[in-house]
């Protein structure tokens, strides 16, 4: 490598040589579309001319096809090359240095979780049949626990502890794979044992005995998340309720956690998040909402101390 290689190639080579076999494939896919946008925006740009400038003017062309946030994970994937590319005396300065992030104004996005009383017309409506398991029983699952969708899909009967009231996760299902398989969790901490209701506990003992014990229980072939939110979406409309995600079942359930005072820790756990950081920084609002609370009960404590 040295100094007139063109930007985009060696974003190529840096990914497949620090990233390719370290970041799960459907990561890795991910910095595979920035090197193609990369090549959009700078097809002849080179090493040796990338400055502040031709940097920003770089984000700047793509953030006005995108959002902010997408805007944000694209520096994040430069940057890091750069950094790289510095450390190994190919740039002379950091050029992501004070960058600015911009992206286009947001179109519409789905609520990202329900109130409780919408939780509880959204279940309602499901239709928990004997010796079946539709998506019902998924979007039950799902919203009793907070799994992930791929979580979800790699459960199978052996999984169940129902003596414990437990649910062990261990593995996910590679539904984006072209040969869909089990694969391993996000990260070693979203590896947990997830306690159970006892209602969800007799519901799925009911409907996974004599299933495989090693298959798993939702997978009927090829499986798309468009399938299950499009499923999922019928059933907010007959509940006549915001229309959600699957993933929003997920944050509905963090939510309720946090607001009916579990710790953050203990939610944090629960999720599979790696640290606390990423609970803090997933569900902001809702903490400042409950400081705020807070706040009122120090103050209304304080004065009854006259």
């Amino acid at each position: 490598m040295d100094k007139r290689m063109k930007l985009h190639q060696y974003f190529l080579e840096w990914m497949n040589l620090y990233k390719r076999g370290a970041v799960r494939e459907v990561t890795f896919k991910k910095y595979i579309m920035t090197h193609r946008h990369l090549v959009g925006l700078a097809p002849e740009l080179r090493l040796e001319e990338i400055d502040r400038l031709e940097y920003q003017q770089i984000l700047n062309d793509y953030a006005q096809t995108h959002e902010k946030q997408t805007v944000m994970d694209f520096h994040r994937h430069l940057r890091s090359a750069l950094i790289d590319a510095m450390e190994e005396n190919l740039i002379d300065k950091d050029p992501t240095r004070k960058a600015i992030i911009k992206g286009r104004k947001p179109g519409f996005h789905k609520p990202k979780f329900l109130n409780q009383k919408e939780l509880q017309l959204l279940l309602d409506n499901l239709e928990l049949t004997d010796g079946e398991l539709t998506w019902d029983y998924f979007i039950l699952l799902v919203a009793k626990t907070g799994l992930r969708f791929s979580e979800a899909l790699g459960l199978t009967p052996a999984d169940f502890d129902f003596a414990r009231q437990t649910l062990n996760v261990s593995k996910t299902w590679d539904y984006k794979s072209n040969v869909p398989r089990f694969a391993p969790t996000k990260n070693e901490s979203s590896k947990r044992r997830i306690q159970l209701d006892w209602q969800t506990v007799i519901q799925f003992a009911q409907i996974t005995k004599g299933l495989p014990l090693d298959d798993p229980i939702f997978v009927r072939g090829k499986v798309y998340n468009d399938t299950v939110n499009h499923w999922l979406e019928r059933l907010c409309k007959r509940a006549e309720i915001p229309v959600i995600s699957v993933h929003g079942l997920r944050h509905t359930h963090a939510s309720l956690l946090l607001y009916s005072g579990v710790s953050i820790a203990s939610v944090a756990r629960r999720l599979g998040h790696s640290n606390m950081n990423t609970t803090q920084q997933t569900y902001l609002h809702i903490i400042q909402e409950l400081e705020n609370q807070d706040n009122d009960k120090v103050m209304k404590h304080l004065a009854s101390l006259i």
